[in-house]
């Protein structure tokens, strides 16, 4: 029997009594794990794909959970070594995009969603801590304990990736006002 402590006791009790901690885990956090491997991996379609096999892992070997907190941790753990496989795989890491490259030209303004695209383009090691730390709302100890690392190395790697993703929005917005003035 696995055990989990959550507000709605009722449902979780149902989910337990037939061994689906998954059901359990995909209807309480499916949307994080998604958004995790979105930030991570920049394609919804990939990032979906990543988030099934994260739930299929969890019901082929379930594992012992003390609250709600640790299974959410252990899926964004999941997850991300998940999304870093993925960007290790001969698919993606020896193959671009058709449209990558036109992409940046059509572009004018710097959105959210061009935000999270320059962020799934760091590396995983940038890309993770910054997803966990602003869109999960993660302090730096807390994603030291999900990734396995100290805690300075996580804040030095939020640091570099910062200042990665400041180096890549000054690059955007530059190549914007040069194809404005072009334009003009």
């Amino acid at each position: 029997m696995l055990y989990i402590e959550a507000k709605n006791t009722e449902r979780m009790v149902v989910y337990l009594e037939n061994n689906n901690i998954s059901l359990y885990a995909f209807r309480k956090f499916g949307d994080t794990v998604i958004r995790a491997a979105y930030a991570c991996c920049g394609c919804y379609a990939e990032a979906e794909d990543i988030a099934q096999d994260v739930f299929l892992y969890l019901h082929a070997k379930p594992v012992e959970f003390n609250d709600d907190e640790h299974l959410k941790a252990w899926l964004l753990r999941v997850t991300v070594n998940k999304c870093k496989n993925y960007r290790r795989s001969f698919r993606i890491s020896r193959t671009q995009p058709i449209d990558e490259n036109n992409q940046a030209q059509y572009s004018m303004d710097v959105t959210d969603i061009e935000v999270r695209e320059l962020i799934s383009s760091l590396p995983p090691k940038y890309s993770s801590v910054i997803y966990l730390y602003y869109y999960e709302g993660y302090a730096i100890k807390e994603i030291a304990e999900i990734l396995g690392k100290n805690s300075n190395t996580v804040n030095s790697l939020l640091q570099r990736g910062r200042e990665k993703l400041r180096m890549e929005l000054d690059g955007e917005n530059r190549k914007t006002k040069q194809s404005t003035v072009r334009r003009t």
